[in-house]
């Protein structure tokens, strides 16, 4: 393999595995994704010592490209991309130095053939076959041809004597529904091991997602009030201001459930409400996330109608700006059906969560982008607290933001100055930026360089993909066969439908307005008061 790319800036640091050395192979080079994402968190790693000693990338695709030209290409995706940009010109010229390009047919044998011979000559002179990493960054529908080509190419091998290996990473969407699922599944396990796979979720590797367990199962102060005893509901939220933009003819196929609560949310729910793992291993943990799953029984036709909730925005002003309705977007049906917002309520049934509601939402042209994790715990008895309005004290929240601004905020009663006893809400907050000082790494940061380390804790495992289907699929048969809301129903700027409001107040209970969230990281004011 080429020239190291930590000889600009010295050795690996102390503290974590080192990956070992190995090559990544990305189908779909020419994308958005490797461009926006994948290179830049390479890049990123390489300037801060973490990629393995000898390391290389290849792009694969159907565009005709040079090495240098990928290189240029993606030199400029690193400077707009990366949140640092090219920050350190000798690291970057070494990063690039690792970078090539392959062109070939995804369908077709020969594309692959070039890329074997490729992979020869870069490993010139080592006694083993390079460590292989095979990222899918393409439509879903590209993933069994894939698959089978770098199969047939003879590009995948249990681990050698010499001891390499493969593995293969796989973006979401994981199937349409249960049964696509399995079909995936099936084909990816005729090439690859369970213990090769790695399906991503980007979520996962955002630093407050990881918190979540330290949060819980670190500190006695949380872990022994988190059960029905003392929470009242849980809701998480992923609110969006923008609309599908380029994405029309995805968003008419996938539609809000599919696209974000059938893998991003329900992953949120399960680390909320998972038991303690017997250690923070890929098995352990996601063991306890399944689970959970495996405990929410799937909605029956009835209880659809009752317990979920789908929008689709209209056409409306955001600030002096007016915006398309969905309907109105690129590549999308003028009587759309496909939601573009999704409000629903799961309850787990186990010891620790019997009758604790979970809500969960998803909303593109809301009023706020957000993404947070909001767990309302019971009032206390207002006795001492009842005489009048302003004496009224506000149950407790723990809310996590995902994002923006990763942070955690603790909500508590506290007296108000003066003579008399009045209460105020106030917020108690934990802001990542300021409290460490450091810039977060993007979660593909993370997520790559686990998937170098062999370290699948943060990737979701085949049972977990079809526990998620079993619950969604349910969900989209009901709604086939039911007579769908009047869309567009909800306006662009809002909090969504009205409906959804209405699916929490019959349990006493209210979302959290998007608009008026914050945290410690935000520009807003300190106290609610009441």
């Amino acid at each position: 393999m080429s020239t190291d790319v930590q000889a600009a800036a010295g050795s690996v640091p102390a503290g974590g595995k080192t990956p070992e050395s190995c090559v990544m192979v990305i189908f779909g080079a020419s994308g958005d994704l490797t461009e926006r994402k994948l290179i830049p968190a390479l890049y990123n790693l390489a300037s801060e010592q973490r990629l393995p000693e000898r390391f290389a990338v290849i792009g694969y695709a159907r565009s005709e490209m040079s090495h240098e030209a990928f290189r240029q290409k993606m030199g400029d995706a690193v400077s707009e991309f990366a949140g640092t940009g090219l920050k350190d010109e000798p690291v970057w010229k070494h990063f690039a130095a690792n970078l090539h390009y392959v062109q070939g047919s995804y369908e077709e044998p020969e594309g692959y053939r070039r890329l074997r011979e490729f992979l020869s000559k870069l490993d010139h002179g080592h006694a083993s076959p390079p460590n292989a990493i095979f990222y899918l960054a393409m439509p879903p529908d590209l993933y069994a041809p894939v698959i089978q080509q770098i199969a047939g190419a003879g590009l995948v091998s249990k681990r050698s004597s010499q001891g390499s290996w493969p593995r293969i990473v796989i973006e979401k969407p994981f199937g349409h529904d249960l049964k696509t699922a399995q079909e995936l599944n099936r084909q990816v396990h005729e090439i690859f091991d369970e213990s090769q796979v790695y399906r991503i979720d980007h979520y996962l590797g955002k630093e407050t997602v990881q918190n979540i367990m330290v949060f819980r199962f670190g500190n006695s102060l949380f872990e022994p009030v988190w059960n029905r005893n003392y929470i009242d509901y849980v809701e998480i939220t992923a609110a969006e201001t923008l609309g599908v933009g380029s994405r029309g003819g995805y968003y008419e196929k996938a539609g809000a459930l599919r696209d974000m609560v059938a893998n991003h949310l329900l992953q949120l729910l399960t680390l909320t409400a998972m038991e303690p793992p017997t250690a923070f291993d890929a098995d352990s943990v996601r063991e306890q996330k399944v689970q959970v799953l495996r405990s929410i029984h799937p909605l029956m036709p009835g209880e659809v109608a009752k317990r979920t909730v789908r929008g689709q925005y209209g056409a409306g002003e955001v600030g002096a700006e007016c915006v398309l309705g969905y309907r109105e977007e690129k590549n999308v049906a003028r009587g759309s059906l496909s939601e573009t917002y999704v409000a629903l309520e799961f309850r787990i049934e186990n010891w620790r969560w019997g009758g604790v509601p979970f809500y969960l939402r998803m909303g593109k042209r809301l009023g706020r982008s957000l993404t947070e994790i909001a767990v309302h715990l019971k009032r206390t008895p207002q006795a001492l607290f009842a005489r009048t309005p302003n004496d009224y004290v506000e149950p407790n929240v723990i809310a996590w933001r995902i994002q923006p601004n990763e942070g955690i905020t603790v909500t508590f009663g506290a007296k108000r100055p003066g003579a008399q006893l009045h209460t105020a809400a106030v917020d108690m907050d934990f802001c990542y930026q300021t409290v460490f000082g450091v810039r977060l790494p993007a979660a593909y940061e993370t997520l790559l360089l686990d998937a170098m380390r062999g370290d699948a804790t943060l990737f979701t495992r085949r049972d977990e993909v079809e526990a998620q289907w079993r619950l969604i699929t349910p969900i989209e048969e009901a709604w086939a066969k039911q007579e769908p809301p009047e869309f567009p129903n909800y306006a662009v700027g809002s909090e969504g439908p009205g409906a959804a409001d209405e699916l929490l107040a019959r349990n006493g209970h209210k979302w959290r307005a998007i608009r008026d969230t914050f945290t410690g990281c935000d520009a807003a004011p300190k106290g609610k008061q009441t």
